[in-house]
């Protein structure tokens, strides 16, 4: 049975190349016309390399694309569940030391390294009456004293 497909696979593939590619007939041919069918035969094989390689990169393109798709398929069909982070506390030494390993041999004082700021204290107006104050700028004497201080 394997032998009777092999058979009829090879009797229908030497029909199709016969269909295909007509036998070549080189007797009688003068130098010139072979050249010139030369000169076709290797541009239709120019055509055929072109399409080959055009369908390659098609192919390679496809096969990229379902082995993306395939990866995405299987890592939302899997039941991969993130575990939940425990909090943990650590000094700041214990951190520094896991960090810089053995380098760390002293404890470091962040305070100390912080700049300080001095606070300048606000100078504070003198509270006085209102009413003086109000009683000594009433008139024109008043506003030429808020001019002459505006001024200086």
């Amino acid at each position: 049975m394997l032998q009777e497909e092999k058979e009829a696979k090879a009797k229908e593939r030497k029909a199709v190349l016969a269909e295909r590619l007509p036998s070549l007939n080189l007797t009688g041919l003068s130098l010139q016309e072979l050249q010139d069918l030369c000169k076709d035969l290797h541009y239709k094989i120019d055509v055929v390399d072109e399409e080959r390689y055009d369908i390659d990169v098609k192919v390679s393109k496809n096969q990229k694309e379902i082995d993306n798709l395939v990866l995405k398929i299987t890592e939302l069909q899997s039941k991969f569940k993130k575990p939940t982070l425990k909090k943990v506390r650590i000094s700041a030494e214990a951190m520094l030391s896991v960090l810089l390993g053995s380098r760390h041999k002293e404890s470091f004082d962040f305070k100390a390294n912080l700049k300080t700021v001095k606070k300048e204290e606000e100078k504070k107006e003198e509270v006085t009456d209102w009413r003086k104050n109000v009683e000594a700028m009433s008139g024109m004497e008043g506003r030429k004293k808020l001019f002459d201080a505006s001024g200086n």
